[in-house]
């Protein structure tokens, strides 16, 4: 399967008429085992593509929200093995939605970077967002991702210059994730419409179906987005936040299916 279930997903939404909601949590955060009952509740509540966020000591793109839960998650056990094992977990249930495990490269490093291509397409992982892996780097990790027929999935920034744009899409697949802001994520003042419309440029740039993240908190939010003909939004500060001020674990389940319903909701409205 693999990139398959990217380019189905997509097919199928875009065949309805319908936007991609995209869903981010941080694995390890409040507990491995948790981790994979919020995600099976994301997917139940209407999430299409799930991103398994790595926890990561360091992580540069992500603002307090995330930056947090990453810390608490590595002191209950999250990790690249322990992301890994979730997406095993998902897959004994649904076989159909796509995950995408979202990293920094200095886990990929940590866990051996000739095994990992190899063991997160044998976990069920479809593509790979590396955060901070630029295009001119990585030739090796990018081939053995690519011999295993995961995606490799592009960032591409307000400050992305045109002329660097071919080299940051030279061999993408999957979809491009724009972000929409030059900044962290969880940004309160995200241009939400100016970035739908850039990425829905970007779109025909690329060939290649276009999501935007960073900054998208509520449904009325990605609606506006979603108007101007992106294939999909991401939300993960929101969730994440809801994840962790749920304090009681019988009702965290159901506190994720009826955020991430709201936000399915106001993208079908």
């Amino acid at each position: 399967m693999t990139q398959n279930r990217i380019a189905a997903c997509f097919s199928t939404l875009g065949a309805k008429k319908r936007t991609a909601l995209v869903a981010y949590l941080v694995v390890g955060e409040p507990s491995v085992e948790e981790s994979l009952e919020c995600a099976k509740a994301a997917l139940d509540a209407g999430a299409d593509i799930l991103e398994l966020g790595v926890p990561f000591s360091d992580p540069t793109a992500d603002g307090p929200v995330i930056a947090a839960a990453a810390f608490r998650a590595i002191q209950h056990g999250g990790s690249l093995p322990a992301t890994l094992e979730v997406a095993k977990g998902l897959r004994r249930t649904n076989a159909t939605a796509p995950l995408v495990l979202f990293t920094y490269v200095n886990p990929v490093l940590a866990f051996g970077e000739a095994r990992f291509p190899g063991a997160a397409r044998e976990a069920g992982i479809d593509g790979l967002l590396l955060v901070d892996l630029p295009p001119e780097e990585g030739a090796s990790l990018r081939a053995g991702v690519a011999r295993e027929g995961l995606s490799v999935i592009p960032l591409v920034a307000p400050t992305t210059g045109r002329e660097r744009e071919p080299r940051v899409l030279a061999g993408a697949s999957g979809f491009v994730y724009y972000v929409s802001v030059t900044g962290v994520t969880g940004s309160q003042k995200a241009p939400l419409a100016e970035a739908g419309q850039r990425a829905a440029a970007l779109k025909a740039r690329s060939g290649l179906p276009v999501v935007v993240g960073f900054g998208i908190r509520t449904p009325e939010q990605a609606r506006e987005v979603a108007s101007a003909g992106v294939d999909g939004i991401v939300v993960g500060t929101e969730l994440v936040r809801v994840i962790a001020e749920t304090k009681d674990r019988a009702s965290r389940p159901g506190a994720v299916a009826d955020f991430v319903g709201r936000l399915r909701r106001g993208l079908d409205a």
